[in-house]
């Protein structure tokens, strides 16, 4: 009775969390996975069990105040463990450094060194206990669930071994990261679907739209329209542009922008329209440009510093990603001068 009013009114820590850190040292915490690393008897006896292929003992605090331990033997193909036993602990921080560990209720002193380490006597021998982290991120949870498996089967006499495969368990990793990029494609295909069929919606109705600009005209705007086209093909700006354009002279980067200016000037809707029907580059917006003021396209070519077949690609390509099928190189030429007027 006494043993169990001890316990209740000492345990301040369990091991479901660490020790809070008020201060600024960083304070000790059972919770994770230790590898038994040397037993040393009254005697003088040493006995260092961590070494790689020899068998040696894990213990694996959890967050429930009990540890699971298991032999564990550690291989270039995985780990080999023995489940072994489940025990309640408690530890609890005396102040001034000092600790008392409990094991099912029978306590016993505990000294650190680090949080890396920690000794543990028992009978008057010493157990030293390393910390595994590598093991505890690659296998913690995997071993505990086995221990408290194991330890729950009744009359069983002899454990059962268990072999966790480091290979079958970088293949688990492989095919997570497989289905993780399929499913990331998947998604990505899925957007370029929704995303390509808004932008095929939203461009039918612009060609619409443009369609039924032409087709509400009166005769008398249409009258209007041809008067101002046929002024400004007569105009000495154009004519100037037109022989230094023909004369394959390039154009700086603020003749580009006159260039637009002229334009808006006669087709006051062009270049917005033009903007709207297709993510452009650079290429293909100038040769659209050169197309509605009348340039040939061995002129375009030479304005441009291309090869005529080139422009012949840019402007059937445009063609097909504007209306979606294959057309020819005059239907799209056709196309770029009938809007914006």
């Amino acid at each position: 009775m006494m043993k169990n009013l001890f316990m209740i009114s000492f345990m301040v820590l369990l091991l479901s969390g660490c020790m809070k850190n008020t201060g600024k040292e960083r304070k000790f915490c059972l919770q994770g996975t230790w590898l038994l690393q040397k037993v040393e008897y009254p005697a003088g006896e040493v006995y260092d069990n961590f070494l790689k292929d020899k068998n040696t003992y894990c213990r694996i605090y959890g967050e429930d105040s009990m540890y699971y331990q298991c032999k564990l033997k550690t291989t270039d193909r995985g780990l080999v463990i023995m489940p072994t036993s489940m025990i309640q602990t408690t530890l609890i921080n005396k102040g001034g450094g000092e600790m008392l560990y409990f094991e099912d209720g029978d306590p016993h002193p505990l000294t650190l060194s680090g949080d890396t380490a920690m000794t543990i006597q028992h009978i008057g021998v010493l157990y030293t206990w390393k910390r595994a982290n590598d093991i505890d991120v690659e296998w913690g949870q995997e071993l505990r669930y086995i221990i408290a498996d194991e330890m729950k089967k009744a009359g069983l006499d002899t454990p059962q071994t268990y072999v966790l495969s480091a290979k079958e368990r970088q293949q688990q990793k492989t095919i997570h990261w497989l289905t993780y990029a399929i499913c990331l494609i998947i998604l990505v295909a899925i957007h370029y679907v929704v995303t390509s069929r808004k932008s095929r919606q939203r461009l039918r109705l612009q060609l619409q739209q443009i369609q039924e600009e032409h087709e509400k005209r009166s005769q008398h705007v249409k009258q209007a329209i041809m008067a101002d086209e046929k002024q400004f093909f007569a105009s000495d700006e154009y004519n100037n542009l037109y022989e230094r354009i023909t004369n394959g002279q390039p154009l700086t980067k603020e003749e580009w922008t006159d260039v637009e200016q002229m334009l808006k000037t006669v087709y006051p809707g062009f270049t917005s329209q033009l903007r709207g029907l297709h993510h452009m580059s650079e290429l293909e917006y100038q040769t659209c440009l050169l197309i509605k003021l009348h340039i040939p396209p061995k002129d375009i070519a030479n304005v441009l510093i291309r090869d005529t077949s080139t422009i012949s690609t840019v402007r059937s390509r445009l063609y097909k990603k504007v209306f979606g099928r294959k057309g020819s190189t005059k239907e799209w030429d056709d196309f770029i001068l009938s809007i914006g007027v």
